[in-house]
């Protein structure tokens, strides 16, 4: 599990290309260890203004090579929405870096409605039942790209 919040990267500050991998600041070497170590993403995205939280390109835009070859999916949420057009916009970003979006995801529109009173996220048995799909498939993705990660 890792959270972007958790890095405090600040708008991309590295001199060097991410494709060149000369990283000189502290966060982005540990940002890049932690996503160089996975392999599949899940992607929380809240929609802001018909888009993609910025933090999540911004974090996306710190490296390249340590993305390739790997799958993602999008939870999303907003209002009305649930947040896809947050998850579409991502979309394109993440194939940029080489990043697998899968068709599977789960997007939470109204989500306030599930919050319980002490504001703690109470899926419904839709939102389990879709984030179990999404998840399998998740894995299948990362099974069936792995030989390209290896190789």
């Amino acid at each position: 599990l890792t959270d972007i919040a958790a890095f405090n990267l600040p708008v991309l500050d590295e001199p060097h290309h991410p494709r060149l991998g000369k990283y000189e600041n502290s966060h982005t070497k540990a940002w890049s260890k932690a996503i160089d170590a996975a392999d599949a993403f899940v992607f929380v995205a809240p929609e802001y203004n018909y888009f993609a939280a910025p933090a999540i390109v911004n974090a996306v835009d710190y490296l390249l090579r340590e993305w390739r070859y790997k799958p993602a999916a999008i939870l999303s949420y907003g209002g009305v929405s649930g947040g896809l057009r947050a998850a579409q916009a991502v979309k394109p970003l993440l194939t940029a870096v080489g990043v697998m979006p899968i068709p599977e995801g789960v997007a939470l529109p109204m989500y306030q409605k599930l919050l319980d009173e002490t504001g703690a996220f109470v899926p419904s048995e839709q939102v389990l039942g879709g984030a179990r799909t999404m998840l399998d498939e998740l894995f299948r993705w990362s099974e069936a790209l792995r030989p390209m990660r290896v190789g």
